[in-house]
Formats: C-alpha cells, sequence, structure tokens
C-alpha cells in the first residue's frame, strides 16, 4: 500500500514539474499560412503554442521592404494584415518576435513569404488551346494539356487549382479541375538570405474530371475555400444541373432552379441565385435555409473583396443600365446610369474605388474605362482607342499588387508579307488602376485571369 502511495506521489510530482518546465518555456510559432485577405493586400494567419501578447508582437515584428501592417486577434491565433495601400510588388521577408502573456520572448522566426499572385491565361498553341501560368520571372508554365478549346477558366479562391470548361470539336464541354502547388512561404535561418528559387512558383500537381458524360453547356464559379459549383446541362438533354465541388473532393447536388448563372459568395456559405422576380440569396448546407430576394431586373457584375459588397448592373425598362453597389443591410446605391454598353466592373475592398468597361456608340463602338468613388463621382475617363475587348473576357482586380487586368485585341489588322489581312491576337494588359496606364503583355491569349497566393 505504500509502495501505490509513493507510486502515485511521484506521478504527481513528475505532472507537476513537468507542467512548470512546460510554462517556463519559451513560446513557439506552430503554424504560419496564407489567409483570404479582405481589407488589405494579403493576410498570414499565425498559430503559437500559447497565447501572445499582441501587443508584443506587433511591436518587434517586421517586414522587409518595411511595410505597414496590423495585427487582429486576442494571442492566438493572430492574423497580420499589411495595411490598405500599399502595393506587394516583390517577395517580403519576414521578421517574427514577440512575448506571450507571462512575459516569456519567443525565439525569432524567419520566413520569406511571396502573397503576389500570378496571371492565368488561355493560350493558342498549335490548333487547340492550353491553361498557362506566367511565373513572376516572366516565363510561362503549361498547367493544362492542349484541348480544341477553352471557354472557360476560375480561378479558386484559395489559390490551390483553376477549374476549366473545354469543348471539343464536336461541341462536346467537359469540366476539369487542375490542381495546384505553390510554395509561398518558406523558413530561413537568416533575414537577408537569398530568395528561394522557387519562392511563388506554380506547378500543376493531378487534374480531376467532372465527369466522364459530354456536357452540353457549364458554368463556373469559386469560393475562397477552393470550392467549384458546376452548373451544367447533359448532352442528353436532360435537366441542369447544379453541383457544388468541394476542395477535398467530395461533391454536394443542390436541388436550386435559376433562371441565369449562379454564383458562390466569396466567403463561402452562400451563393447569388438568379430567379423571375430578381436576385436571390441562399445559405448553403448546413447552414439553415434562408432566401433573400432583391427584385428587379438586375445581373451579378462582380465582387469586393470586402465580405457582403458586390456590383450589380441594373436594367431598365428605357434601356438604360446602371452599376449598383450593394452592402448588407442597405439599399442598392447606384454608382452610374446610361446608355452604354456595360460589359465588366470591379471594385477595391469595400467599394472605396469602383472601375466600370463601357461600350460607347454602335456604329463606331469605343472602350471606356471609367474609375468611380463609392458615391459615383467620376474620377478618372480613359477612352481605349484602338482596342477592342475580347469576347467573353471580364475587367480583374488584383488587392495584392494594386492592378486591373483586361484581355485586349488590336483593332488594326495585321498585314504579314504577301498574306491577306488578318485579325490581331489578344493579349494581357495590365491598368494601373490611379491613373489608368495600360501595359501590355507580349503573350497571345483568348482570355486572362488573376490567381491568387495559393
Amino acid at each position: 500500500m505504500r509502495a501505490l502511495r509513493l507510486a502515485l506521489l511521484a506521478g504527481v510530482l513528475l505532472a507537476v514539474a513537468q507542467q512548470q518546465v512546460l510554462l517556463h518555456r519559451p513560446p513557439r510559432l506552430l503554424a504560419l499560412e496564407q489567409a483570404a485577405a479582405s481589407s488589405g493586400p494579403a493576410a498570414l494567419n499565425l498559430r503559437f503554442s500559447r497565447p501572445m501578447n499582441p501587443g508584443s508582437v506587433a511591436a518587434r515584428t517586421r517586414l522587409d521592404p518595411p511595410l505597414r501592417f496590423d495585427l487582429q486577434g486576442g494571442g492566438n491565433p493572430l492574423l497580420l494584415l499589411p495595411g490598405q495601400g500599399q502595393r506587394l510588388v516583390t517577395p517580403l521577408r519576414l521578421q517574427l518576435q514577440g512575448d506571450d502573456r507571462r512575459g516569456l520572448p519567443m525565439r525569432p522566426a524567419l520566413w520569406q513569404w511571396d502573397p503576389r499572385a500570378h496571371l492565368l491565361a488561355v493560350v493558342p498553341v498549335g490548333s487547340g488551346e492550353q491553361v498557362q501560368v506566367r511565373q513572376h520571372d516572366g516565363g510561362w508554365t503549361a498547367l493544362s494539356p492542349v484541348w480544341s478549346s477553352i471557354t472557360e477558366i476560375e480561378p479558386l479562391g484559395d489559390g490551390s487549382g483553376v477549374g476549366v470548361v473545354s469543348r471539343d470539336d464536336q461541341g462536346r464541354h467537359q469540366v476539369w479541375r487542375l490542381n495546384l502547388q505553390e510554395r509561398n512561404l518558406a523558413r530561413v535561418v537568416a533575414m537577408d538570405a537569398p530568395l528561394r528559387s522557387d519562392l511563388g512558383r506554380v506547378r500543376q500537381t493531378g487534374i480531376d474530371r467532372f465527369t466522364r458524360e459530354p456536357l452540353q453547356y457549364a458554368q463556373l464559379s469559386s469560393n475562397r475555400q477552393g470550392d467549384l459549383l458546376v452548373q451544367s446541362t447533359a448532352l442528353t438533354q436532360g435537366p441542369e444541373g447544379l453541383v457544388q465541388w468541394f476542395r477535398g473532393g467530395g461533391r454536394r447536388r443542390l436541388e436550386i432552379e435559376a433562371s441565369g448563372p449562379v454564383a458562390l459568395l466569396p466567403g463561402g456559405g452562400e451563393l447569388i441565385v438568379p430567379e423571375r422576380e430578381g436576385l436571390s440569396l441562399r445559405t448553403l448546407p448546413p447552414r439553415e435555409p434562408r432566401r433573400q430576394i432583391l427584385p428587379g431586373s438586375r445581373d451579378l457584375s462582380s465582387f469586393c473583396p470586402v465580405a457582403g459588397r458586390a456590383l450589380l448592373v441594373r436594367h431598365w425598362p428605357d434601356f438604360r443600365r446602371s452599376l449598383e453597389l450593394v452592402e448588407p443591410g442597405q439599399a442598392p446605391r447606384p454608382l452610374w446610369i446610361g446608355t452604354a454598353g456595360l460589359v465588366a466592373s470591379a471594385c477595391s475592398r469595400g467599394g472605396e474605388r469602383v472601375w466600370a468597361l463601357l461600350i460607347e456608340s454602335i456604329a463606331e463602338p469605343r472602350l471606356i474605362l471609367l474609375a468611380l468613388d463609392r458615391n459615383g463621382t467620376v474620377l478618372q475617363r480613359r477612352e481605349l482607342s484602338g482596342w477592342e475587348l475580347e469576347p467573353g473576357t471580364g475587367l480583374h482586380y488584383d488587392p495584392t499588387g494594386e492592378r486591373l487586368l483586361l484581355t485586349l485585341r488590336r483593332l488594326e489588322l495585321d498585314t504579314p508579307a504577301g498574306g491577306p489581312p488578318q485579325r490581331r491576337e489578344a493579349q494581357p494588359a495590365l491598368i494601373d488602376p490611379f491613373s489608368l496606364e495600360l501595359t501590355l503583355i507580349d503573350k497571345p491569349v483568348r482570355q486572362a485571369q488573376w490567381l491568387p497566393a495559393g
């Protein structure tokens, strides 16, 4: 009996000793992950072995090149957010330090971080088309086989892949998911260590097929969780199907009828459904079913980075169109109204700055880019003389690098020696969101979008 008591006492003493050792052990960084940013250019999720003092971490952490940043959270985890209005044009070096709530310092953690978005494009290759990505060194990498035609690409919101709709010579469609891997975080031993050669480089790790049955039609949407929404009709003229294809591979069929393209909300958990009465906002399982309707003839144009904000196009009986900013709990805010064709839009943060792409006139169409504030005041207007928008493409905003992206084609015909005049190939055009100046990339493409860092 005495031996048993001694054994129990020894066990208690050992547990107390281990607890004291753990309490006096310095805190450690357990995980560092890229996170979705809605209020700034990028974000990092920080997880520690114990709760930290946020003020200490903020005071002793630094970024190189120097950037303002905020820390959000109560201590564990913390969210590191570079401040608004800063362009991230190079990889960052991060020195993470600070004390826990007991005042014990964490050993400095040194990292290299590349949160920049990549340019993703459908590129003509021989008699077909291929998905390619532009690496940060300017080189292009193939991500897909060469298909006869690619009608749509949809970058997954978490950067983990790309949804693709291909079409063969008989008009049959297929949906694919290109799985991607990008190393945008690397731990290093010194703050001034050379940047890793593979930092921020994208590569394809596999291709998943949605179905072996050919499709007559397919439309895609994605969110920041990496889910893909597939809206399709079978070639056998069956009913339209709506399937949520999860990042992990699982699927959920949604019993929803829509009168147009359905879109996942970027933050997840909800979708926007066009209906006869207007646009409805619906929750997704496992949340309780809920439906909110915005009456009127409206189409979704684009989402803003801040959750719950979007731009809508409203169609009026007199054939005018208006661009509206919608925010939670508020009536749509009209920003622009007119008879011009409103073909694309984009917005920064919660709609502080909005860009609208218009086509004016029918006889001699002119492509116009407007920059507006959230009250609809025109800040800048630029006519993109000599250019036309590639059909089926849009206007895309990169909050990390503060850049707009269009797919443009010169109106001037190409006249090869000894041959008839030919239409020029479309090119990606980068646009400064403040000056509206264009920078062209010398690459023939069919369409181009931003691939967020994964």
